[in-house]
C-alpha cells in the first residue's frame, strides 16, 4: 500500500498533475500552493509549477474570482459582502474582485436577493415575530448581502403580512 505523504513526484509528474487540477476546474494561487506542499515540493519547484501554470494559461486568478462570484451567487446566492470575504481569504486582489462582482448584474443581484428573501420568509415557521425578524435577518447576513437591504426587506415582509 502507498502513502500519498511519501510518495514523491519529478516536476515533470507534478506539473502534469497540477495541470489536470486546474484544468478540472478554476482554482487560485492559494490552493495550487497547498496542493504543491502536500505533495512535498520544495519552495523553488512551487514557483516554477505556478509560472509553468500561469504561461500556459492553466492558472488565472481574474477568471478563478470572476467563475467564483458568478457560481456563489447564482447557486449559493450569496451576496457581495461574502462573496468578497471569501476571495479575500483566498487572498485574491482588489483589483480582481472588483472585477469579478462586475459579473453579477444590478438587477441579476437584486432579482436573487429577493428571491432568496421571500422564500425563505414564506418558508419560516417561528411564531414569535421578533425571532423570526432576528432568524430572518441572520440568515440574510450570513449570505453576504448589505443590511440595509436586508432591513428594508424584512420592513416590507412584516408589512405585507400584516395586510
Amino acid at each position: 500500500m502507498e502513502n500519498n505523504s511519501h510518495k514523491t513526484y519529478s516536476i515533470q509528474e507534478a506539473q502534469s498533475k497540477l495541470e489536470n487540477y486546474c484544468a478540472y476546474q478554476e482554482r487560485c494561487h492559494k490552493e495550487i500552493v497547498e496542493k504543491l506542499r502536500g505533495m512535498n515540493m520544495i519552495p523553488q519547484v512551487i514557483d516554477l509549477i505556478i509560472v509553468h501554470l500561469i504561461d500556459h494559461n492553466f492558472l488565472n486568478e481574474e477568471r478563478f474570482a470572476c467563475s467564483f462570484a458568478r457560481g456563489k451567487h447564482r447557486i449559493k446566492y450569496w451576496g457581495n459582502i461574502r462573496i468578497v470575504n471569501e476571495l479575500k481569504f483566498r487572498n485574491i486582489s482588489s483589483y480582481n474582485i472588483k472585477t469579478a462582482l462586475k459579473e453579477i448584474s444590478e438587477e441579476e443581484y437584486f432579482t436573487n436577493f429577493h428571491f432568496i428573501a421571500d422564500r425563505h420568509w414564506q418558508t419560516m415557521k417561528e411564531k414569535d415575530s421578533l425571532k423570526k425578524r432576528k432568524k430572518f435577518c441572520d440568515f440574510l447576513l450570513r449570505k453576504g448581502f448589505e443590511s440595509n437591504m436586508v432591513y428594508e426587506k424584512v420592513k416590507d415582509l412584516e408589512k405585507n403580512s400584516k395586510n
